[in-house]
Order: structure tokens, then C-alpha cells, then sequence
């Protein structure tokens, strides 16, 4: 559309244009979401999460920090909302998630617009299409990316109105209540994650590309937007280390390892966002060696990058700098620098840079429509059959690899496939066939991870569970035992060990007195109050003869069930309970394994 024509519309109806069009090419490329299902850690967020159940578990999801995974408690009031308009049907959490994901494209093009940045739209539409970004969207449990980033360029977008008012004295009230609007906005970004904290820094950016100096007065107005960021930032970091478990050998890093990790992961993001090949849910997680001089490259390369553009600014201007500058600073809390749990797992993730990616994607399509304005004629309409085909590609690109986060068999196949040498990508395809009842080949997998890592004590405990469905149980018991050892005060081990021990229908597999020893430990360690271990405890006493004692514990068990625990959870122990009452032990019935051909 040529100038001329575009001043033939009104302003609010290309606006509309324009906001639909980036919607629907959202819609496109992520449309695979619409059949896609829960994947990894979405059990723990939405679909067993008790906190969703019922108004007390919204009232703990703001006052309990242990009531969640992650203190962010926007993005689970926002499953709590869904839990009751859709239950677990994961087809609802995608819808929204893509739906959050098209308005803050909408808000891009929109910060851009005010900001007076040439090919606002195109940046807007890379952003929406680029598969890197895939990773934010498919994944119901990244809507803490998605709903995060909503509040944080509406933050920006609201602070740019009052940014506008600078010397707006006939209306201070007006520019309080923006301010204090932005400052609120901030705040509930920072409620859905913590990743958000840099916006002030970027808001100086900002003003420093558009004026060439930070005041006085353009500090002043971030001090409180600084505060509520550390604030917030602190309080994760507190959450990670002492909740969410990121302690111990993974993440003891001296100064010079976290600043080789961060120069190399800056570059790995750079790379995916020119170059978005092998995208993959679990990177490898790379070795640092400080003796190693060619790993100082990265940082250092970095560096150069960053004050190259600086030094360059009156040649090129500020806008390659700042770009590169944002890029930098919203990536800060990703770079390793904070422990954060996935890095036990990896250094890197496509979603990290959900919020960075703006900076060098702005750059782009801003160079791209300032070359079709210099150039006009055939090389300027080349320039934007280019930028058409980009988004052609990267829609395409976005569509496939949408396709892998269908379910999660087919994610870790993916990804088993580009990171073989991890042992938790085998292990949770183990579990993803599990869940398939395929569980011969889930004991294939979770063997794999223990070649990788034979420490693993959730593969122990996984393939034990899988050898018991085969009827396997001189392995299923010979795997707890090492589960148990390797994690002496887990109790689900702990139980599910002595479960065997005491119903095993191989006498040869059976010890009662050990099984009561188990199960006592693992009942102390929930306060006696688990119905699971409790009917566990009674099984185990039930087998060395002690039956008011089984009764007892049975009878527990039962007044531990909440009164809507379905009957079909409450009938095995009920009948169990009568089993006792009569003097007799309860047996698991003898599996017959498969025939090896049909393992699969």
C-alpha cells in the first residue's frame, strides 16, 4: 500500500487493518495448538494442581508461596479462571495463550508507532511469526512469558503517553495517573514473571535514542520502577534456591565461569533469532573450561559488539545501539549470572528471549524499510518481496514446529533426536510412552538415562513402576531399592518400595518386616495424614500379621480421602480394609508380560 492510498483510510480503521492482520497471521501459524495437549511441568501448573480446584487454592495462590511452582500468581489466578471455565482441557489453555501472544504484537507495532520507528508493522509480524518464540507459545506453562510481556509493553506503552507530557504543567493530574497506570502495569508484570524487571532499564534506553541524553528527571521517574524490580527479583532468586531447588554442583559457578556461560548463551541467542535452525525444547548443556582461552572469545566478542555500536553512534546513529543494548539487558536474568532451575539442565531456552528478541528483530525491520525508502524503483520492491517472503518462512517454520508440541511423546522424540546425551529428555520419553501403556519401551528409555546418568533416582523410580505393569518385579524391587538409596527421605520411593514388598504376588519378592519399616518411614514423613502411604502401612502389616494395626491404618486412610474423592480411589482400600477385618493379607494380581513381539 503506497502512501497516497494509506492516507484514504482512516486512521482507526488501518489501525484495526493492521491489528487484525497481525492476529490472523498468529492464528495461522499457530493453529497445530488447537489439537495439542499438556506437556512437561504442565501437570504441576494446571492439570493436577490442587490450588486450582476451589476458591481457598485462589486465596493460597497469592498468600502461600509454596502453593505453586513459581511465585507468579497472575498466571495462576489466570489457570484458576480457566480451571473453571474449561476444567483440564488443554485446547482452552492454548486458545488464550495464542491470543496473548497476538496482542502483544498488536502492542508492539503500537509502542513503535508512538515511537515514530519506520516498518513498525513488519517488526510486529517477525516478532508474532518467529519460531524462536514457538517454545513461549505452545507451552501452556510458559503463559508467564506471554501474560508477563503483555503487561510489560503496556507498562512501556502508557509510560511513552506520559513520556510525551514531559513539560504537560496544565495537566499533572493526567500524568499522574499515567505514571501511576505504567507503575501498575510494571507491577503485575512483574506478578507473572520476574523476567520483566528490566523494563526501566529499557524505558532509559529509550529515552536516550530519542533525546541523546538520560536527565535527571528520566531517573527520578525510574527510581520506583528500579525498586519494585529488585524487590520482586530478590524474591525469586529466594524462591529458586529455597523452593524450587536450584542449589547444589549445577549451578556452583565462580565469577569467570557465569561471565564464559553468558557471553556464549548472548551469542546462541543472537544466532537462533539470524539463524533459527535445530530449535529445540532441552538444549545440550555445554561444559565451561576456563583453561580453555577460546571460550573467553565469546564474552569478550560481545563486549565489542556493544561498544562498537557505541562508538559508532554518530556515523550510524543510536538505533543500532540501543537495539543491541536492549537485546543485552532484557536478556541479563538468562544469561546465568542467577540460578535458576533449568539450568541443571541446560544454560540456554528459546523462551528466554522472548522480550530480548525485540531489540535485534526492531533493527531489522527498521533497516529493511529505511533501504526500501533510500532505494525506491525494482530494488525497493525487491526489498519487500524479501520481507514477505521472511514472514512466509518464518509462519511456516512457526506452523512445523508447532506440529512437535502437540503432545509429548512427539516433543521428546524431537528432542531426544538433537540432544541424545540428555538424560532427562530420555527419561520423559519413557514417561511419555508410559502414559501410552507401551511400558516395555518405556524401561528402554529410562535405562538410556541411567547409562547417561545412573544416579538418577526419578529413573530408578520410573522404570520400577514400568517393570511392575510387565510383571518384572525382581526388577521393579531391585530399582526402588536404588531410588530409595540414592534418596533415603523420599517417600513416594519409599512407599511405592514397600507396596511391593508387601503385595507382590512372587512370594520370592515379598518381606513383610522391611515393607513395615518402609512404609512407617515414609508415614512419618508426611505426619501420617498421606491415605496413599497409609493404605500402603496397613498392606505392610496386613503381611506380617498384625491386622487390628491394618485396620487402623486402613481406617486412617479412608478419613484422610476428601469427601468428592471419586469411589473408584476409595472402593480398592475399602475393600482392602474388609480383607483385614477377616484376617487376611491383600496380593496384587500376577501380571503375565507381553510377548516380546508385541512389547510395543
Amino acid at each position: 500500500m503506497n502512501n497516497a492510498s494509506a492516507q484514504t483510510i482512516p486512521f482507526r480503521a488501518r489501525v484495526a487493518l493492521g491489528a487484525a492482520a497481525l492476529v490472523a497471521l498468529t492464528a495461522t501459524a499457530y493453529s497445530p495448538l488447537v489439537s495439542a495437549g499438556f506437556i512437561w511441568d504442565d501437570d504441576d501448573y494446571v492439570e493436577k494442581n490442587p490450588a486450582l480446584r476451589s476458591l481457598a487454592g485462589l486465596k493460597s495462590i497469592w498468600v502461600d508461596l509454596g502453593a505453586t511452582p513459581q511465585y507468579y500468581p497472575l498466571v495462576f489466578t489466570s489457570f484458576w479462571v480457566e480451571y473453571q471455565l474449561w476444567g483440564d482441557d488443554p485446547t482452552g489453555y492454548h486458545l488464550v495463550n495464542v491470543v496473548l501472544h497476538a496482542l502483544n504484537a498488536v502492542l508492539v507495532w503500537q509502542i513503535l508507532s508512538r515511537l515514530g520507528v519506520r516498518g513498525g508493522w513488519l517488526a510486529a509480524a517477525v516478532f508474532a511469526l518467529h519460531p524462536v518464540h514457538v517454545e513461549s507459545v505452545a507451552w501452556i506453562s510458559e503463559r508467564k512469558n506471554l501474560l508477563s510481556g503483555a503487561f510489560y509493553l503496556a507498562a512501556a506503552l502508557v509510560y511513552l503517553r506520559l513520556d510525551e507530557r514531559r513539560d504537560a504543567t496544565d495537566r499533572p493530574a493526567r500524568a499522574v495517573a499515567l505514571y501511576t497506570m505504567s507503575l501498575l502495569l510494571f507491577g503485575c508484570a512483574l506478578l507473572s514473571k520476574t523476567i520483566t524487571a528490566s523494563l526501566p532499564l529499557g524505558l532509559l534506553l529509550l529515552g536516550w535514542w530519542q533525546r541523546g541524553r538520560v536527565g535527571r528527571n528520566d531517573l527520578l521517574r525510574s527510581l520506583p520502577f528500579v525498586a519494585l524490580g529488585l524487590a520482586a527479583g530478590l524474591l525469586t532468586v529466594w524462591i529458586e534456591r529455597y523452593h524450587v531447588g536450584a542449589t547444589g554442583p549445577a549451578w556452583q559457578h565462580s565469577a569467570i565461569e557465569r561471565l564464559l556461560v553468558a557471553g556464549r548463551a548472548w551469542w546462541f541467542y543472537a544466532e537462533k533469532l539470524v539463524w533459527p535452525h535445530g530449535l529445540t525444547f532441552i538444549y545440550p548443556r555445554w561444559q565451561i573450561d576456563t583453561s580453555v582461552w577460546g571460550q573467553y572469545l565469546y564474552p569478550l566478542s560481545a563486549l565489542a559488539v556493544l561498544v562498537g555500536l557505541w562508538l559508532a553512534r554518530g556515523r550510524i546513529g543510536r538505533g543500532p545501539a540501543v537495539a543491541v543494548a536492549f537485546f543485552t539487558v532484557t536478556l541479563l536474568p538468562a544469561l546465568g549470572f542467577f540460578d535458576v532451575y533449568p539450568m541443571r539442565y541446560s544454560f540456554v531456552a528459546d523462551h528466554c528471549q522472548y522480550l530480548a528478541s525485540l531489540g535485534p528483530i526492531v533493527l531489522l525491520a527498521a533497516s529493511l524499510r529505511s533501504a526500501v525508502g533510500q532505494m525506491g524503483g525494482r530494488t525497493g520492491v525487491g526489498i519487500l518481496v524479501a520481507a514477505g517472503g521472511l514472514l512466509v518462512a518464518f509462519g511456516g517454520l512457526s506452523w512445523n514446529r508447532s506440529l512437535t508440541y502437540v503432545d509429548r511423546e512427539r516433543l521428546w522424540r524431537d528432542t531426544v533426536g538433537k540432544n541424545p546425551d540428555a538424560w532427562i529428555c530420555h527419561h520423559n520419553l519413557g514417561l511419555a510412552v508410559a502414559d501410552k501403556g507401551r511400558f516395555k519401551e518405556a524401561i528402554r528409555h529410562y535405562r538410556s538415562a541411567l547409562e547417561i546418568r545412573p544416579d538418577a533416582s526419578l529413573s530408578h523410580f520410573n522404570l520400577a513402576l514400568a517393570a511392575r505393569r510387565t510383571g518384572l518385579t525382581d526388577l521393579a524391587a531391585k530399582h526402588l531399592q536404588h531410588a530409595v538409596d540414592l534418596k533415603p527421605n523420599w517417600p513416594v520411593a519409599l512407599n511405592e518400595l514397600a507396596w511391593l514388598l508387601a503385595t507382590s504376588p512372587d512370594p520370592g519378592s515379598r518381606d513383610g518386616p522391611r515393607a513395615v519399616e518402609l512404609a512407617r518411614r515414609a508415614n512419618e514423613l508426611t505426619d501420617g495424614r498421606d491415605p496413599v502411604i497409609l493404605d500402603t502401612l496397613a498392606a505392610a502389616l496386613a503381611a506380617v500379621g498384625e491386622f487390628d494395626q491394618a485396620v487402623t491404618a486402613a481406617e486412617t486412610a479412608l478419613s484422610y480421602l476428601p469427601d468428592g474423592r471419586p469411589t473408584h480411589v476409595r472402593k480398592p482400600i475399602s475393600h482392602r480394609l474388609w480383607l483385614y477385618q477377616h484376617q487376611r493379607t491383600y496380593r496384587e494380581r500376577l501380571v503375565v508380560p507381553a510377548p516380546s513381539g508385541n512389547s510395543d
